[in-house]
C-alpha cells in the first residue's frame, strides 16, 4: 500500500507543501529580532495543538544541530534528539539552498519505521542570517488524509477497496466454476479416447478460455485497486494491456465457437453454415477493431510518457 501512497503524494505534493507551510507560517514568524529561543518554544506548543497529527516537532540551528528535544507523542522518542547533527538531512540543505519552507520526499522514520515527510521552516534575523529551522515530521498516511481526503486510507477509499475486493472474489469464483466445468467436460470420458465427443472438447476449450480471460481481469483489478500495486508502465498503457488480454481471450473463444459451428453444420445441416459465416464475420470485425484500438492508442501513450 505504501507504493500507492507515494504515488498519491507525488500528485498532491505542491498542495501539501503549501498547506503545511501556511500552517507553520501562521504560528511562527520567519524573522526574529532577538533570536530568543524561549519565544520560539512557546510558539511550538501552539503549533503542536494545531498539528496533532505531527509525529515530531523540533528545531535545529543554522549549522544543522538540533537545539531542543523532540516534541512528540511517541514515548520512546519524547525528550530525545537534542544535540544531534541534522546537517546531512535533505530538509536542512534544501531549506538552506532555497531560503524557503520546503517539504521532503517520503522516507522511513527512525521513530516508527513508517514513511514520513518533513516540512522545514526557516527563521532569519533582520540581516537575513539563518537562525533556526523548525522541522515538522508527519506520517505520509496522515498527510494524505489531511490534504487529500480521497486517498486510499480515507473512508471512501477503504470502502472502494472493499467493494473491488468483493467483486474480484466473485469474479474469481465464476472463473473457478468455468474452469472445473471445462475440465470435467473432457475428463469424464476417462481413458477411452474412442468415446471422446469433439463437440464437448470444443465446449471445454471455450470454458477454459473464458476462465483464463476472467482470471486476467481479476488479477488486474485486485492488484491495482485493492493492493495498490505499482503499474509497470503508465496508467494508460496498463489499461490497454488489460483490455487487450481480455478482448483477445474473448475473440479466441468466439473463434473456437465459430469453428465448432462450421463442423456441426457440415455434418448435420449444411444450410445452417451461414450462421457460422455470420459469427466468423463478427469475430473478424472484433479483431480489426482491436487492431485499430492498439494502433491508435500507442501514439497517445508515447505522448503521455514524454
Amino acid at each position: 500500500m505504501q507504493i500507492q501512497e507515494i504515488k498519491e503524494f507525488s500528485q498532491i505534493r505542491a498542495r501539501a507543501r503549501a498547506y503545511l507551510c501556511y500552517i507553520i507560517g501562521r504560528h511562527i514568524s520567519q524573522y526574529m529580532q532577538d533570536g530568543n529561543i524561549e519565544h520560539l518554544l512557546h510558539r511550538l506548543e501552539n503549533l503542536r495543538e494545531v498539528l496533532p497529527q505531527a509525529e515530531a516537532i523540533y528545531v535545529i540551528d543554522g549549522n544543522g544541530i538540533q537545539i531542543i528535544s523532540n516534541i512528540t507523542k511517541n514515548k520512546k522518542a519524547n525528550g530525545k534528539g537534542k544535540g544531534e547533527d541534522r546537517s546531512n538531512r535533505a530538509y536542512y540543505y534544501r531549506t538552506v539552498r532555497e531560503h524557503r519552507c520546503t517539504l521532503t520526499d517520503p522516507y522511513p522514520s527512525l521513530i516508527t519505521n513508517e514513511l514520513v515527510v518533513t516540512a522545514s521552516f526557516p527563521v532569519y534575523d533582520n540581516n537575513g542570517k539563518l537562525l533556526f529551522i523548525v522541522a515538522v515530521d508527519i506520517a505520509l498516511k496522515d498527510l494524505l488524509k489531511m490534504v487529500h481526503p480521497t486517498s486510499v486510507d480515507s473512508h471512501f477509499g477503504f470502502a472502494s477497496k472493499v467493494a473491488y475486493g468483493a467483486f474480484s472474489m466473485a469474479l474469481f469464483g465464476v472463473a473457478l466454476l468455468l474452469f472445473f466445468k471445462g475440465v470435467y467436460g473432457f475428463l469424464h470420458f476417462g481413458m477411452d479416447i474412442t468415446h471422446i465427443d469433439i463437440n464437448e472438447v470444443f465446449k471445454s476449450t471455450i470454458l477454459l478460455t473464458l476462465s483464463l480471460a476472467i482470471i486476467d481481469l481479476v488479477k488486474a483489478i485486485f492488484e491495482e485497486e485493492v493492493l495498490g500495486k505499482e503499474k509497470k508502465n503508465s496508467d494508460t498503457d496498463e489499461t490497454h494491456q488489460t483490455m487487450v488480454k481480455f478482448l483477445g481471450s474473448i475473440i479466441i473463444a468466439l473463434s473456437i465457437e465459430a469453428l465448432m459451428l462450421v463442423f456441426k453444420s457440415a455434418l448435420t445441416d449444411p444450410t445452417k453454415i451461414k450462421y457460422a459465416v455470420f459469427l466468423i464475420t463478427g469475430v473478424s470485425f472484433l479483431l480489426v477493431s482491436l487492431s485499430l484500438y492498439i494502433k491508435f492508442s500507442r501514439p497517445n501513450d508515447k505522448q503521455n510518457k514524454k
